[in-house]
């Protein structure tokens, strides 16, 4: 019998979506309706966690309601704060964020509650606290007391508070606002599908969301950005870039992280804004160094690309590294940074999944040895 493979699942469609389109042909991405252009130009992270889940944006009263529904939740327990201070410094933040889900869990007497009001209930908690574990990580390993979520800043706002105890600029927020707003939700990636897949044996949500965590650690996902600024790091000046780009296509399956992308064909639509954003922090800074070395990584991959009659494009990863850097970020925190973005889209898909479930269960084909005759201990 001959099976058609689909390595990746490249292709398949597990189910029917209204979060999210993507038509990489075109370069869009479309949140239930509204062009991602439009809204990271125009509204903030917290009306766009409401469109993902309440499938439309919205009015005054329904946004500041919101707000106050979140706004309880953005403390976390001391104990996870205490866990992170017995940790290596070394660990990886991700790690830090996958067990904190867990602990989450522990403190939520309703954690196996799969119902929908439930599972939004968890959504709200997570979407708020997942700012706050963030920032307190970042702190605690550099010595410092976490700072208390302020309770009169929204998302993007307290996450810097957070991590510094100074309100931020309105450009700084703004800045961080469209970074969220364009990290919140992209179909089914690997963490999305990750989550529906472990939602589907109707597992709780904090072991979905967990789930999702670990899958986004990976750097071919929510870690190509920290792979993006550790290149830039390398190469360290405009100068050096060509002979870097070169020298990476030159090796057996040389890639050069943050180009090219599994759906996009033509510039992906959130690197075009990260772009524009980018080259503003560095005209504000007086420092482009980096804006810099990332138009001209971009100029010398389309030239080769060219001579292969490839397109390769950036994508979201690729500008996201130099708004991050730009901002203060460590690199080590660029994926965490999406984390507190993306688990508004996870929750959106994990609804969709708890509402209609159907255990997934794709099959292997068998291609190794038959007909083995067992042979005892002793006689092997």
């Amino acid at each position: 019998m001959e099976h058609t493979i689909y390595r990746g699942l490249e292709g398949v469609h597990i189910d029917t979506t209204q979060i999210c389109r993507i038509d990489g042909l075109k370069g869009e991405l479309i949140y239930r309706g509204y062009d991602i252009r439009e809204l990271a130009d125009k509204v903030s992270f917290e009306e766009v966690i409401y469109l993902l889940w309440h499938d439309d944006l919205p009015n005054a009263a329904q946004l500041e309601a919101f707000k106050t529904e979140l706004r309880p939740h953005f403390a976390v327990p001391d104990a996870i704060f205490n866990l992170m201070r017995e940790y290596p410094k070394t660990v990886h933040p991700m790690h830090v964020i996958q067990s904190a889900v867990s602990i989450l869990a522990a403190f939520d007497d309703q954690a196996d509650d799969i119902g929908l009001d439930n599972v939004r209930r968890i959504g709200a908690q997570l979407v708020a606290k997942f700012p706050t574990i963030v920032a307190g990580f970042e702190r605690v390993r550099q010595g410092k007391e976490p700072i208390a979520p302020h309770p009169d800043l929204g998302i993007a706002a307290n996450f810097l508070y957070m991590l510094t105890g100074e309100t931020p600029s309105e450009a700084a927020t703004r800045v961080m606002d469209v970074a969220l707003v364009l990290h919140a939700e992209h179909g089914s990636n690997a963490s999305a599908f990750i989550a529906r897949a472990t939602a589907s044996t109707l597992t709780d949500v904090y072991s979905a969301i967990s789930a999702a965590v670990g899958s986004l650690k990976g750097p071919l996902h929510g870690g190509a950005n920290a792979a993006v600024m550790k290149a830039l790091e390398q190469i360290d000046s405009v100068a050096n870039v060509e002979g870097y780009v070169l020298d990476t296509l030159a090796k057996p399956a040389g890639r050069v992280m943050g180009f090219g992308h599994r759906v996009y064909r033509v510039l992906d639509p959130r690197a075009i804004i990260l772009k524009g954003v980018s080259h503003q922090l560095a005209e504000e800074s007086g420092d482009s160094k980096w804006f810099d070395m990332s138009l001209e990584m971009e100029r010398v991959m389309e030239r080769e690309m060219e001579k292969k009659g490839r397109q390769v494009k950036p994508n979201v990863d690729f500008f996201s590294a130099s708004v991050y850097r730009m901002l203060g970020f460590p690199g080590d925190m660029y994926t965490p940074i999406f984390a507190v973005s993306r688990i508004s889209g996870w929750m959106a898909h994990l609804y969709e999944q708890y509402a209609d479930n159907r255990i997934m269960r794709p099959r292997l084909i068998y291609e190794g040895p038959v007909g083995r005759k067992f042979k005892p201990l002793a006689e092997r």
